[in-house]
């Protein structure tokens, strides 16, 4: 692995998908492509996106065409049977691996006392060695919304959208559920491009990171996505700023996007002067602890 400055490259990668979901490889293609690359744990954590309109949305027709609506769910206990499932593969596949295989999982996070408290139940439940907090959908005027009904929008509704996407990414980081949060901005992946309409929404939620201590991850799918990484350089200045941890996190899907882009998130990191990392040691103590 490579070194910048005084800190080791990152030489683990979580935020990883597979068949069955959304991702193109199994996990024991995804773990057998990390130990060829010389790292020494990988974790698989698809997503567990569940609410009771999820499939009246405008985006889910799209997701059973594409072969992934098991991302999505209308109940707990369907996408608890769906996770089982998948955690009894990855534990298969953790056995005779040759490197750490983690279960892990990416989270939507609904404003609502009910999702709070069942989401709750469901960590007792599948007891995940770690959690993504993530916001894909967020309530809108009455509806389920996609980040691309964002894109979409009007520039009225867009904004006042964009305000209640920071506010569920606020609220996500003060409800302690998560591990780390995944890539902050990113309606700019379907080309929604920042606005000071909604800066002061994007600041408090920062503010509300900041304060809880939630670690971010510097995603770096955005690059081959939008030609930049998750979050902006705006963001970075304040995770700088506030000394919170940040993990690189490479999105995959496919075998061939496992650790894409580290050196370039690791050069990022260093020319913002971030200096807190989240390690892998760090993240099993917040499971043993929190989870």
């Amino acid at each position: 692995m490579h070194k910048y400055g005084d800190i080791m490259a990152q030489d683990f990668t979580l935020h990883t998908h597979t068949t069955q979901f959304d991702g193109k490889n199994t996990v024991a293609e995804m773990a057998q492509r990390a130990k060829d690359l010389g790292m020494s744990a990988i974790g698989i954590s698809n997503h567990f996106i569940v609410h009771p309109d999820i499939k009246k949305t405008k985006f889910y027709p799209h997701a059973v065409r594409g072969g992934y609506q098991n991302n999505y769910h209308a109940s707990f206990e369907d996408a608890i049977r769906e996770f089982q499932k998948n955690y009894a593969e990855i534990n298969r596949v953790a056995q005779k691996a040759g490197i750490k295989v983690l279960r892990g999982m990416e989270v939507d996070f609904f404003q609502s006392y009910h999702w709070y408290e069942d989401f709750k139940q469901v960590l007792n439940i599948l007891r995940p060695d770690y959690v993504i907090g993530a916001c894909h959908f967020i309530e809108y005027d009455g509806h389920l919304c996609n980040v691309h009904d964002i894109a979409n929008a009007s520039n009225t509704d867009r904004a006042k959208m964009m305000q209640e996407y920071w506010t569920n990414i606020g609220q996500a980081s003060m409800s302690g559920l998560f591990t780390w949060m995944a890539h902050l901005d990113l309606p700019k992946k379907v080309g929604v491009k920042h606005s000071s309409e909604w800066d002061r929404a994007e600041d408090l939620a920062i503010d509300t990171i900041a304060t809880h201590g939630t670690p971010i991850e510097i995603n770096t799918g955005g690059l081959d996505q939008c030609g930049e990484m998750y979050p902006s350089p705006r963001i970075l200045r304040r995770v700088a700023d506030n000394n919170l941890p940040v993990i690189i996190s490479d999105d995959a899907h496919h075998v061939s996007q496992i650790s894409r882009h580290f050196d370039d998130a690791e050069k990022l990191i260093a020319s913002h002067g971030i200096k807190n990392r989240l390690s892998l040691q760090k993240i099993l103590d917040f499971s043993q602890k929190t989870l």
